[in-house]
């Protein structure tokens, strides 16, 4: 066997699983570098993951298989993976921007199957000027946050 041989990861493409691992880079540094849960390790791994769903299910047979029902799948296990990181306590919620963050991250890693790496690699950009700009605004403008949510700064340790 040849060096290529060993080198294939058909049907995936080295390319695109370059690309998931960037995308999945660049929006968890953001949250890693600002303290938030789902760093670098896990976004890389949710863009990876759900790139490589979606290119198996468009390798096979489209008889065999409806590339759109595994897109549902993969978004609804993703699903879970939000609800991990939401938290309720004394009626705050936190978490729902990362549950989103994650939400997002799936559908970058469809994107760069579907449409390509470079418009994938833009929303991830995109994404990060989102949680970040956002932040930016909120912390001029304090009455934005009014009645919408509540920064997570750690919970309060009580006596016992």
């Amino acid at each position: 066997m040849d060096i290529i041989s060993y080198l294939s990861i058909s049907p995936f493409q080295w390319t695109k699983v370059g690309a998931a691992i960037c995308c999945g880079f660049i929006i968890g540094l953001e949250r890693q570098l600002r303290g938030k849960p789902v760093g670098i390790r896990t976004s890389a791994l949710i863009v990876l993951g759900t790139y490589m769903f979606i290119a198996a299910s468009n390798s096979l047979n489209n008889d065999v298989t409806d590339t759109s029902r595994i897109i549902g799948q993969v978004v609804t296990g993703v699903g879970f993976l939000g609800a991990g990181v939401m938290l309720a306590k004394d009626g705050i919620v936190v978490g729902v921007t990362s549950a989103a963050t994650i939400w997002v991250l799936a559908a970058i890693g469809v994107a760069i199957d579907i449409s390509g790496e470079l418009g994938a690699i833009k929303l991830s950009i995109l994404v990060v000027v989102i949680l970040y700009g956002v932040d930016v605004l909120e912390d001029y403008f304090t009455s934005l946050t009014r009645g919408v949510h509540a920064r997570f700064n750690g919970w309060k340790k009580r006596n016992k």
